[in-house]
Formats: C-alpha cells, structure tokens, sequence
C-alpha cells in the first residue's frame, strides 16, 4: 500500500537517502494502472525546471510505482541536493549485457502568459496532453516506464537486464549524465542504448511515414562575447567603433550575415538522399542540386533553397553546417549614459570533428575586431574546459549494426508497415555523450510520435504529446524491448 506524505517530508526523506514509497500529497496516487497517459500527466504537473532543476519529487514518485511493480530501483541524489536520477533495473538471466533505456526529468523554463493553459497542470483537449516537458522530455519517461512496466510482467525469458535512468540535468545543468557516469558507471553501463534525439513522424492523415534515428549529436558551444569602451553622456555620442555598444552590434551584424561552410558527411548525404524521396518537389530539386554541387558557390546556393524549402520541425539547416544563434543581450543601466561595457551570449551547434578552436578562430576573422572579447561558457572549471571539448569533437557517431538498431528497425516496421528509416544526425545536443565517449552505441528515437506542429512547439509554447501517440510510442517501445531481450 503506498503511503502518502507531505512535499516537505518527501523532500527531507530524499535528502536524508531514505529508501520508502513517497507520493506527494498534491499529487495523484503513484500510477500503477499502466496507463502511458495518466503517467504522463503526473509527470508533467511536478514542476522541475532547470534552473533550479530539482528532480526529487519526481524521482520519489517513480520509485513509488517501481517499488509496486517489485523492479529493483534506487534514487541518486548529486551534491547540489535538488538534481535526483532514478536508476531501477528489470532483471534477466544475464546472458548478454544490459539495455539502457534514458529520459531526462528536468525541463526548460516557460512564458506563462504566452501559454493558453497553465504548463504545469497537464491540460488534455483536442486530444494533446498540453504541458511543459510533454514531449522534451517527460513523455519519452512516460514511454520508456510503461513499456518496462509491461515487460515485467510478461513470463518469457529476458536474456538481458533492461535499465531505466530517469535522470537530471539534462537541459545544461551541472549534475547531468556526464557527473552520472563519472561517479556512478557501474550502475547504467550497457551494451548498447536508446535516448532522446530522432523522430518518428506523424503525418496529418495518422500515417507515420519516416523514423528519423539519430546516430550523433551536434556539439553544444556557449559563448560570451564582450566589448569594452569610455562611458559618457549620452548628449555627446561616441564614434560608433570607439562605444561598446557600437563595437558589440558591429560584430553581431556581421556574424548575423555569416554563413557558415556546407560539410556534408557521408551519413548525411545518405539520410537526404532519402528524405528527398519522401519531401515536397521543390525541397526534392533543392536536395538534388546540393547533392550534386561541385564547388562551395554551387553548394551555398542549393543550401539556401534546402533551408528556404524545409516545412519545419527539428530544422534541416543544422544538418548541413555548423550553426550560430544570439540568445541574449545586456548593456547599460540608464537611457542617458553610454556604458562602457557591452556582452552578449551566442549559442552554437558544431558537426562532429569540428573543433572549438577552429570555430572560435573562424569568429575572430569575421569579427574582426581583436577588442572583442570571446569567452567559452561552461560550468566545468576552466583547466578542463579545453580538454572537455576536445574529447567531445573526437566521438565516433553510434554504430548501426548492432542488435538493438535491428530491434528498432523490426518493431517500426511491425508497428507501422511500410514506414521509412532514416538515421541522422540530430542538430541539438542530449545527454547521451558519456556513452558514446566510452563507445557505447546510443540511439536517439522520437518515443512519442509527433507532427511537425508539435514537435515545433519543442522548448517553446503550448508543449503537446498526442493521446493516441503516446500510446502507439508505449507499444513501438515495448517491441523493441521484446526483440532485445528475447534468446536467439
């Protein structure tokens, strides 16, 4: 019987690392029902935005239904004291090594008067559960748990252990997988594993016509870039070059209107030789220029009509070169003084192979301005900032040939029959990286079904899973895990 408690007493048991059935009184009762939806609700109304990101209610809430369920689990608690990863372990007869599955339980922060529902109270209309993380990343928990849950209570014998890893920190936090793996490898080594990171695309008529499996992430790179200059009176204007204002916005304009080299990998090319298949003619013709540019000019300008014809979601740009975006800007404190500081932050996203201080040079050229300082972002120290980021350029993108990729493959197709494989490279950054540094193959599937609408909405407004996609990502899931476990 689960025992129902208080937020602050839940809170301290955590702290203190005891092991108990704990449900927050403000919550619904631990969802034992196996009800992919139901979870998802639950989940979603524990807010666990990062920052502070502080996963342990719902940490204590999984515990209480593995505990139910009878499948081995524990709660690691990091120093910070908030971030919690939840660790449980389905036995099997130890013939071969384990499968992990992973999800992250924090989420990003929101715009509330931009929502039309409150993002913590998983509103479901229209046949969405609306809410923040509903799809990044909290449905893929929802997923990953029913179809474990499931699992467990079928007879057949597991030559595998199946590992679960809710974890924290995912959405650039401190205490993430890589603090995880570092002090805790032994509990989520695998042979192989699946994560966040691809799609499964939902066409408006229901059909889900591609699976896009990433293979790679894209580096995350946080830069800082600062000007300095005289202050003054804001009566008396300074030479444009000679503010920090002025130089700050010279160089943004022209990193703006940069544009950065097309590096097609073989892997790409494949993945949009096989998009182009299934895309629109005018995105079809624009594939099929870029593919067969010969020089960079010609490349560029295919390039532009790929991203000018792309319909939307996740964003094909990122695939084709390595990206820049201005996320946020701070300079002066009163309408009538020129400051004499100016910073703005930059977020990239780097192809594997590319190094940082290949990109940070390539910025320094364009900028041209050695008065302009650029900073690497980073809650590393700084002795291991260099060394961290060498190593990340380094990865090896996930093999293909492994049982588990197999697994994926034949549970779509049996799922959804004639549906189309497309291995790529995701263009945002997960938490999969201390298993690809230690060449553990990681595969990221979209768990959850989504329409380019929806999948829009990632990190943005209106966050929605789909009721029915919720529960055909929980069977899709549950036939990849079947098809690894299962002996030969």
């Amino acid at each position: 019987m689960l025992v129902s408690i208080s937020r602050i007493v839940v809170i301290q048991l955590l702290a203190f690392g005891l092991q108990m059935n704990v449900v927050s009184a403000a919550e619904p009762q631990a969802n034992v029902s196996g009800d992919v939806v139901s979870m998802l609700k639950t989940l979603i109304r524990y807010d666990t935005t990062n920052a502070p990101g502080d996963t342990r209610e719902v940490a204590a809430y999984l515990k209480s239904v593995f505990d139910v369920a009878g499948i081995p689990n524990e709660i690691i608690l990091a120093p910070n004291g908030k971030a919690a990863h939840f660790i449980a372990r389905l036995k099997g007869d130890g013939r071969e090594r384990p499968v992990l599955l992973a999800a992250h339980t924090d989420v990003v922060p929101v715009q509330r008067e931009r929502w039309s529902v409150e993002p913590f109270e998983a509103i479901e209309k229209d046949g969405f559960v609306y809410g923040r993380g509903a799809l990044d990343n909290k449905g893929s928990v929802a997923v990953y748990a029913q179809a474990i849950l499931k699992l467990a209570k079928d007879p057949a014998p597991r030559t595998r252990d199946v590992i679960f890893l809710a974890e924290a920190d995912e959405e650039q936090g401190q205490f993430n997988t890589n603090w995880l793996a570092e002090h805790h490898w032994d509990k989520i080594d695998a042979e192989f594993s699946l994560n966040e990171g691809g799609r499964t695309v939902l066409m408006p008529d229901g059909r889900i016509q591609q699976l896009q499996i990433s293979y790679a992430d894209k580096l995350t790179l946080n830069l800082k870039l600062k000007a300095h200059g005289p202050t003054g009176h804001s009566s008396r204007p300074l030479p444009v070059m000679a503010s920090a204002n002025g130089q700050l916005i010279t160089a943004l304009a022209k990193l703006q209107s940069h544009e950065t080299a097309v590096r097609l990998s073989p892997e790409i090319r494949t993945y949009l030789e096989k998009s182009a298949k299934l895309s629109a003619p005018s995105l079809a013709d624009a594939i099929a220029r870029l593919l067969a540019a010969k020089d960079a000019p010609a490349e560029l300008a295919a390039a532009r009509d790929v991203v000018a014809n792309d319909p939307g979601g996740w964003g094909i740009e990122g695939l084709l070169r390595d990206t820049l975006v201005i996320t946020v800007l701070n300079a002066g404190q009163k309408p009538n003084v020129i400051p004499g500081d100016a910073e703005a932050v930059l977020n990239a996203r780097l192809l594997p192979g590319i190094t940082v201080e290949t990109f940070i040079a390539e910025l320094r050229q364009v900028i041209d301005n050695p008065g302009i300082d650029i900073e690497i972002l980073s809650a590393r120290p700084k002795s291991e900032i260099a060394g961290f980021y060498a190593a990340y350029a380094r990865i090896a993108p996930s093999n293909l040939k492994t049982a588990l990729f197999d697994a994926i493959e034949d549970s779509a197709a049996a799922m959804w029959p004639g549906v189309s494989i497309l291995p790529t490279l995701l263009v945002a950054s997960t938490d999969a990286t201390p298993w690809r540094r230690r060449g553990v193959p990681v595969y990221g599937i979209g768990a959850v079904p989504s329409d380019p609408n929806s999948a829009s909405r990632i990190h943005g407004d209106d966050e929605r899973a789909g009721v029915a996609a919720l529960r055909q990502g929980e069977a899709f899931v549950y036939g990849i895990l079947k098809r690894i476990t299962a002996p030969s």
